[in-house]
């Protein structure tokens, strides 16, 4: 049965359970709900609950389990010799993947039987068998890799019928469990409650468990990359060249530095504009204009970076490259193309300046009022209210809206990609192309690639300095933001 009508199937399952739970509860009070121990809705909760809860954890589970399961027993019927020269066991999986879908499309269009798809043959017979439906082969379809598809396809399949099996059985037996103890004087409001707790609390640690999760997986994957080149190199050396055949120079400090120069020039953009624009709308702007202004000045937010990569490859760029090119209105070429870093960090300031106006206008506008009118009492202009006492009042939240924004600057990829070139160099001219942390870990994970290379490790340990990198900034916001705000009464 396909996953799909399977989760249907518990929903159709859990909403009986409801209806019949709850009349069942009725019926056991002679139809009184004043004789019930809970409200009939609780009775009803209790049957759903326990027909779909455990039902749809253990499928959850299994959907993420077996395919890793049979990868490991696919791979491991691939005999050594079967792996071409330059070859990786993972390329020969795609391969093996490839061929199973493609059977079981050719089973689904009825160009084979089931039979005739497990007793298929190789050999140009199967690739023109697997054009007609659509699937791609790299090359003739060797007799390992054919009967490791055979038996990918038959281990899927005897795996989704018994996860269909399981998971069927599971939610029918917490259905007849619940139901049975489904009675007038049962406490299914206790129980209920208790259910509800503990997928709350469940719901509340999957962000810290998957943090852990994440963090674990960069760390094990940079420890292997440790083991095959030298963190002196890494962490100390001035070159970005990555080989894929050997011999590559993989440093961080020139993605560093182009990471930190572009975030610098975005930051000087969305910080004097963002924080203007919060003192404006929450000092000078009047009822109507705010509330016209802020909400279009937070559009930008909700703007795909995507869609920034565009205006700064389409727009910015060629804009700055007829303005600095040679040929371009100063006459002199200081810009060779339309990618630079100055492409890329101003269009990622406009892209921070809400995230930088909003918060600071929340804390500029938690500043009580009470100040403002002391020091317009004291015969204080407007402006020297807001220079002399808001401002430091607001302070310690600002600079913490500012770490967070540089946080997001430093992890954006989809603009410097576009805008600001594939170079990692070192360079204090904002014209010329650069490249950041993020675009190389793209580049590097691009592709069908061999994670036994540290060409490949290395974009785990990227990955992890770019972690701890955020991080910090993100501690340090929160230690400025708690040590030096102000407490009113």
């Amino acid at each position: 049965m396909p996953t799909f009508w399977l989760v249907v199937l518990l929903l159709a399952l859990s909403a009986a359970g409801f209806y019949l739970g709850r009349s069942r509860a009725l019926r056991t009070a002679g139809g009184d709900a004043r004789d019930l121990h809970s409200l009939p809705s609780y009775y009803g909760y209790h049957v759903a609950l326990a027909a779909f809860v455990p039902a749809i954890a253990v499928l959850a589970v299994w959907l993420l389990a077996q395919p890793l399961i049979i990868e490991n027993r696919v791979s491991n019927l691939i005999p050594a010799e079967a792996v071409p020269e330059n070859t990786t066991i993972g390329l020969v999986m795609s391969d093996v993947r490839r061929v199973a879908e493609g059977l079981d499309l050719a089973v689904e269009q009825g160009l084979l039987t089931r039979r005739e798809a497990r007793d298929a043959a190789g050999g140009q017979d199967l690739r023109a068998l697997m054009g007609e439906v659509g699937v791609a082969l790299g090359s003739d379809v060797r007799p390992e890799v054919l009967s490791a598809a055979q038996s990918y396809r038959n281990l899927s399949h005897t795996g989704k019928t018994a996860m269909t099996v399981v998971v069927a059985l599971l939610a029918l037996g917490g259905f007849v469990w619940a139901y049975g103890r489904t009675h007038k004087d049962f406490r299914a409001r206790n129980v209920v409650e208790r259910g509800v707790l503990a997928l709350l609390i469940l719901a509340a640690s999957l962000a810290a468990l998957t943090t852990v999760g994440i963090v674990l997986s960069m760390l094990f994957e940079t420890k292997n990359f440790f083991g095959l080149h030298s963190w002196t190199d890494f962490f100390f050396g001035s070159t970005w060249a990555p080989n894929f055949r050997g011999g590559s120079d993989l440093s961080i400090l020139p993605l560093l530095w182009g990471t930190l120069y572009i975030s610098f020039i975005a930051l000087l953009v969305a910080v004097p504009v963002g924080l203007f624009a919060a003192i404006y709308l929450s000092e000078y702007a009047s009822g109507t204009v705010r509330s016209f202004a802020k909400p279009l000045l937070e559009i930008l937010a909700g703007i795909p970076t995507i869609v920034y990569g565009l205006f700064a490859l389409l727009t910015v760029g060629p804009a700055l490259a007829n303005l600095f090119a040679k040929g371009g209105l100063l006459g002199v070429e200081w810009m060779a193309g339309a990618t630079s870093v100055l492409t890329a960090g101003l269009v990622m300031g406009v892209m921070l300046i809400p995230f930088v106006s909003s918060l600071s206008d929340d804390i500029i506008n938690a500043v009580p009022q009470a100040l403002r009118d002391g020091s317009l009492g004291l015969g204080a202009t407007k402006s020297e209210t807001v220079r002399q006492v808001v401002m430091p009042a607001a302070l310690p939240g600002i600079v913490g809206a500012v770490l967070l924004a540089a946080s997001r600057a430093i992890g954006e990829t989809m603009i410097v990609v576009m805008g600001a070139g594939a170079i990692a160099k070192f360079s204090a001219n904002p014209l010329e192309s650069m490249t950041t942390i993020t675009t190389r870990i793209v580049s590097q994970l691009t592709g069908d690639t061999d994670f036994a290379s540290p060409e490949t490790l290395v974009a785990f340990a990227l990955g992890l300095t770019l972690f701890v990198l955020t991080l910090g900034l993100n501690v340090l916001a929160l230690y400025i933001v708690r040590k030096y705000r102000e407490q009113y009464e």
